[in-house]
């Protein structure tokens, strides 16, 4: 009922704004959407809109200074300052009316980035102004009216912008956005939605996941990169040896004959008895295969790492030339071959072992067919299918300008993939990222098929059976040989599908296979772009990603789209384009105002841990921090038990213990002063050191000491200097009572008569 209610919605805003969005210049879809054609003339009408740019204002107002409808103008005041205040003022550029009606039915307003046509603007009030002069002073109101968007638009002109959907990616400067402002588009989307980035970044899933990229992704290279173009020559030629032992395999079982019937059929009976002349030795060649085969398999169990660099190739240019000259023969050209049910064991047993290693061995089939497309183009343009190694090289090197930019990239073609009614098909899958940090990806429920116009066949490699996009295929007329179960549109929604898998048994696998690796091929794909992504918060994008299925129904995909189309082309696209877009923003807003809010087919099928970023200080680093203060060092601690230095001369007798050391008595010191000079401490207390028990020395130190003269001014202590015999001031008298040791005290000369002071003990 909501989505029925929408779709009304829908339709009354294309029926009631018709003329404000026929006078729009429509900007063109960016993607695979398809711009207006070139009948259409747009440019002229640009110019005509500028010119009169500075004439619409007067265009505008109505005849005789008179206003008219003032309840319809302040209803429309009110409502805009009302979705200013909310913060509900939105910005499409694009045809997207979808969108536009449903966020009008939220109560939003658009500020339209292209004004309406000026001309149209300019026809209506000269028509307001005829009809207003044949009524004389009629009161018809109706004669001048403007679209209620037009004017709700008008209104909101300077008002900050609060939602942002465009078609392109660069119609908006990200950095220049307020962090509350929420726009469509992430930037840097490069690195998975485009054919380069896809086929590089693949290649890390194992730093991110246990997976293996060549499950859900056929193998793909740069062709323009020389390393990566000497890897494709390698895997076309291992490709070719592989091919060929299938080849013998299946021609003993019968099932070639299946695939290749329409080949067969359409092979060019001259040429076919042109290639059969030729010679071939067919034991040569599955020798040369099975060794090259056999030499791939060492290398991936890393047992030629002992192999010398002088080692000689197993095949050389020369020989892998004939070898790829007659594996064309034989496979393409099917040339007569002996009898080789001899060669069927051992080419059995290496299948056997290359299926354990390589996931795509089914999809290759037998006819080495790759795909080259140019990275810069979309909406299949350029893209063409080769077999032959020498003509791949040839188109690689036409155009020098994607030779520069290493733009060409080829991919393995899925040789046999899964067909209904005989015809091929591809599968567009939506997908919706709302957050890179922490990574959260919305997977949505419906999608579409889109078959090719002609039955499916090897003998061409013609766009019209290999290529199914819909840029592509509306243009060409269905094939008569073409089942009558393929509608005339191309396309069929995924209950159709699922309709048709259950006629053959196998329903049961849309929800167990297809759907499950779908969604993890996608997580794999954008788990190794996010590291560089931008995370900005607010921003969201839609993404379309393009699967095919092989035989046993394993979803392939084959590349991402940013900015999908959203034509209603055909009714299967009507219906499902719409449904996407509103769901995507119930996702959007509605859940954003409440997490229970219901968000139609879209299902949240991963969101990892938020990752802490450090924070960005710019190009210039700057270090702070401060010194760390060197800590006082302790005293070296001295041991009793340390044996003495050793001393020139003669060492005297050590003494017992018991008599080691004689304790000196304490002197008691009384210091009288005639001024108000203060001796310094250390006069004060005199304690002389213990000393070191390594010898022992008898000191007698004098009991009196008279007329000891001290400085007038306070010195500091230092000048009390020792050992200084040319100012010594007082001597013991007695020189029998201290034969050992004399205690001098320093005191100036010129200070003798300033004070005195007697010392007892």
């Amino acid at each position: 009922m909501e989505r029925t209610r929408s779709c009304q919605s829908v339709q009354r805003d294309q029926e009631g704004h018709q003329a404000s969005d026929r006078c729009c210049t429509p900007c063109p879809e960016s993607g695979e959407t398809e711009g207006r054609s070139n009948d259409q003339k747009v440019t002229p009408v640009v110019q005509q809109c500028r010119q009169d740019k500075s004439k619409s204002l007067q265009t505008a107002t109505p005849p005789e200074g008179k206003v008219h409808h003032p309840e319809r103008l302040r209803a429309a005041k009110e409502f805009v300052d009302e979705a200013v205040k909310m913060r509900k003022v939105f910005s499409v550029q694009g045809p997207y009316p979808v969108i536009r009606a449903a966020l009008r039915a939220r109560g939003w307003v658009e500020q339209r980035m292209h004004l309406p046509n000026c001309r149209a603007r300019r026809r209506h009030s000269e028509e307001g102004r005829a009809s207003s002069n044949d009524a004389g002073d009629s009161d018809d109101d109706d004669a001048f009216i403007f679209p209620p968007a037009f004017i709700q638009s008008r209104l909101v002109r300077n008002a900050t912008v609060n939602f942002y959907w465009t078609n392109r990616r660069d119609a908006i400067n990200s950095n220049s956005l307020q962090k509350e402002q929420i726009i469509n588009h992430f930037a840097r989307a490069g690195s998975f939605a485009t054919k380069v980035g896809l086929c590089v970044n693949l290649r890390n899933l194992h730093w991110f996941d246990s997976a293996d990229p060549d499950t859900f992704f056929p193998r793909c290279y740069r062709l323009c990169a020389q390393d990566e173009k000497h890897a494709f020559i390698e895997d076309y030629r291992r490709t070719a040896c592989v091919s060929l032992l299938k080849y013998i395999a299946e021609k003993e079982r019968g099932v070639q004959g299946e695939e290749t019937s329409h080949s067969i059929q359409g092979m060019n009976q001259r040429k076919l008895s042109k290639q059969r002349s030729k010679p071939v030795v067919l034991s040569k060649m599955i020798d040369s295969a099975l060794k090259v085969c056999q030499d791939f398999m060492e290398s991936l169990e890393h047992r030629d790492i002992d192999k010398s660099l002088e080692t000689p190739p197993t095949l050389t240019k020369e020989e892998w030339a004939e070898f790829i000259d007659s594996y064309h023969l034989v496979v393409h050209g099917r040339a007569e071959i002996d009898n080789s049910d001899h060669f069927v064991a051992c080419c059995k047993a290496m299948l056997e072992r290359l299926v354990a290693v390589c996931p795509q061995l089914d999809i290759d089939g037998l006819h080495n067919i790759w795909i080259i497309k140019p990275g810069a183009k979309s909406r299949g343009r350029g893209i063409k299918c080769a077999k032959h190694l020498d003509q791949i090289l040839r188109l690689v090197d036409v155009d020098p300008t994607l030779i520069k930019e290493s733009k060409w990239v080829i991919q393995k073609y899925l040789e046999r993939p899964f067909l209904v009614h005989g015809t091929k098909f591809d599968l567009r899958q939506w997908f919706l990222v709302t957050d890179w940090n922490p990574l959260t990806v919305w997977f949505y429920k419906k999608c579409y098929m889109r078959f090719s116009t002609q039955p499916y066949s090897l003998d061409t490699l013609n766009s019209s059976v290999h290529l199914c996009n819909n840029s592509i295929q509306k243009h060409l007329r269905p094939s008569q040989l073409r089942h009558g179960g393929i509608p005339a549109d191309n396309m069929w929604s995924d209950d159709q599908f699922k309709t048709f898998l259950s006629s053959q048994g196998r329903e049961g696998q849309w929800q167990d296979e297809v759907v499950p690796g779908m969604k993890k091929a996608v997580i794999h794909a954008l788990q190794t772009t996010q590291d560089l992504m931008d995370s900005r918060k607010n921003t969201f994008e839609l993404y379309g990603a393009d699967f095919m299925l092989g035989r046993d129904l394993r979803p392939w995909l084959i590349e991402i789209n940013a900015s999908p189309t959203m034509a209603p082309s055909t009714p299967v696209t009507a219906r499902l384009c719409t449904a996407v877009q509103e769901d995507t923003l119930r996702v959007i807003l509605d859940r954003r105002a409440n997490r229970t809010a219901n968000t139609g087919d879209f299902q949240l099928i991963f969101k990892q841990a938020a990752v802490e970023v450090p924070q960005y200080v710019g190009v210039s680093l700057l270090v702070e921090g401060f010194k760390i203060k060197c800590p006082c060092p302790l005293p070296p601690l001295r041991s009793f038990t340390r044996s003495a230095p050793k001393r020139r001369g003669s060492i005297k007798e050590k003494r017992p213990a018991a008599d080691e050391t004689k304790r000196l008595p304490k002197i008691k010191t009384q210091l009288k002063t005639t001024g108000s000079v203060v001796p310094p401490p250390s006069l004060l207390h005199l304690e002389l050191p213990v000393p070191i028990p390594v010898e022992t020395f008898t000191l007698r130190l004098p009991m009196t000491v008279k007329s000891t003269h001290l400085p007038l001014s306070a010195q500091p202590y230092p000048e009390f200097v020792q050992k200084r015999k040319s100012e010594v001031s007082e001597v013991c008298s007695e020189k029998d009572q201290c034969p050992a040791l004399t205690v001098e005290i320093v005191v100036p000369k010129q200070s003798r008569p300033a004070a005195t002071s007697t010392m007892s003990a």
